[in-house]
């Protein structure tokens, strides 16, 4: 039986992984689950589950928790804040972690957990964009089993040979990585409209349901640039080998190109719930309750080039990652800060990528020894978002 917790349980992903969980439950035990703001759902997760340990954001949260856990006579014991969350993440009893809180908010736990030597099911892409080498380096030291969930690089993952040598594409007779994405809602809409997008417009994803942070950077296709990043350090890959290809039906998740003309797709319905179940069961194959493709009723797949006037956030990223980790980095902060005034409705669709590329000519590439380096970089880059953000 494995034992796991679950760092951000009460959002997309941590929802789908506790599905998948209560499908085998005599395979898995849920030592921790962890949640932000959604205190009730986390708690009604833990009796679901049977939790051993909820885990919430701060003291008050801390005091909402513990009187729903005192209502529904559940055994589970409330923690609060950081320390707790690298405590579940890192503690001896867990086999592995499902990495799932957005954002930059998610990298220390995960961190704790990969040097703690855990398995470690690789759902923040932030963590990676963030600290790539030092994540890697990390993971390298302590044995942990990194395993991406992101559908992406879970499909590069299982559509590469098994005598893969990190970072050497060459001795795998590898040509390059195909890394797909929908195009998001805004694939075929006229680019002058763009000023007038609104929130709930953008978080209407046509093939994934997801939280709107994701939903906005999907239709931004920053979700894209920043798993474009993180493939460079989940499989030692340069910038020159991925090619980014628009799939708007979402089925081929992926795929790698071979010197022999071939080509290995990984393909099935949009359904976090596959991925999820491969790194829960991985080596072996267990049911996600997902339906399979039925062939007879796939339309077409058809496959385009992103266009760099219409989704700018894209190639910024792929910019920033031929810049370094300081430059990512960076860009992941401006973009956390950008897309949150966005769906405050503080500034327009557009401002978005404006206020990633003007954050990124602020600052010159730095050397990244440290996490503490990491979270002052991310610190000043928030900054300089937040004040071209007040400048309108």
């Amino acid at each position: 039986m494995l034992t796991i917790t679950i760092l951000g349980a009460t959002g997309s992903i941590g929802q789908s992984t506790l599905d998948v969980i209560s499908r085998h439950p005599d395979d898995f035990r849920v030592f921790a689950i962890t949640g932000h703001k959604q205190v009730e759902l986390l708690v009604r997760q833990a009796k679901a589950c049977n939790a051993r340990y909820i885990v919430v954001a701060d003291d008050a949260d801390y005091a909402q928790a513990s009187l729903l856990v005192n209502q529904y006579q559940l055994t589970s014991e409330v923690l609060s804040g950081q320390r707790a969350l690298e405590e579940v993440a890192s503690a001896p009893e867990v086999d592995a972690v499902m990495a799932a809180i957005v954002g930059a908010a998610g990298l220390e736990p995960t961190l704790a957990a990969v040097r703690a030597g855990k398995r470690v099911l690789l759902a923040n892409k932030e963590s990676l964009v963030m600290s790539g080498a030092l994540f890697m380096d990390a993971a390298k030291q302590s044995k942990a089993e990194i395993l991406p969930i992101d559908s992406e690089h879970n499909a590069i993952f299982q559509c590469l040979p098994e005598n893969f040598e990190y970072g050497n594409l060459v001795a795998s007779g590898i040509s390059k990585i195909l890394l797909t994405g929908s195009g998001g809602p805004f694939r075929e809409r006229d680019v002058t409209t763009f000023d007038s997008i609104t929130p709930d417009e953008a978080c209407s994803h046509p093939n994934w349901d997801m939280g709107r942070k994701i939903s906005v950077d999907s239709a931004t296709m920053m979700n894209k640039g920043l798993e474009f990043i993180e493939a460079c350090w989940l499989f030692g890959l340069t910038p020159d080998n991925i090619q980014v290809v628009l799939h708007p039906q979402s089925t081929v998740h992926s795929m790698v190109q071979y010197i022999d003309g071939s080509v290995v797709a990984q393909m099935g319905n949009p359904d976090m719930r596959t991925p999820i179940a491969y790194g829960l069961g991985y080596p072996q194959r267990i049911n996600a309750g997902v339906a399979p493709l039925d062939f007879a009723t796939l339309a077409d797949l058809s496959f385009s080039t992103p266009d760099p006037a219409r989704f700018p956030n894209l190639y910024l990223a792929i910019d920033a990652c031929r810049s370094g980790q300081s430059a990512t980095t960076r860009l992941n902060a401006a973009n956390e800060i950008a897309v949150e005034a966005f769906l405050a409705k503080r500034i327009n669709f557009n401002r978005i990528a404006q206020i990633n590329s003007e954050v990124l000519n602020r600052f010159e590439p730095t050397e990244v020894s440290s996490i503490q380096q990491v979270l002052e970089l991310d610190r000043q880059a928030r900054l300089a978002a937040l004040t071209l953000v007040e400048e309108g």
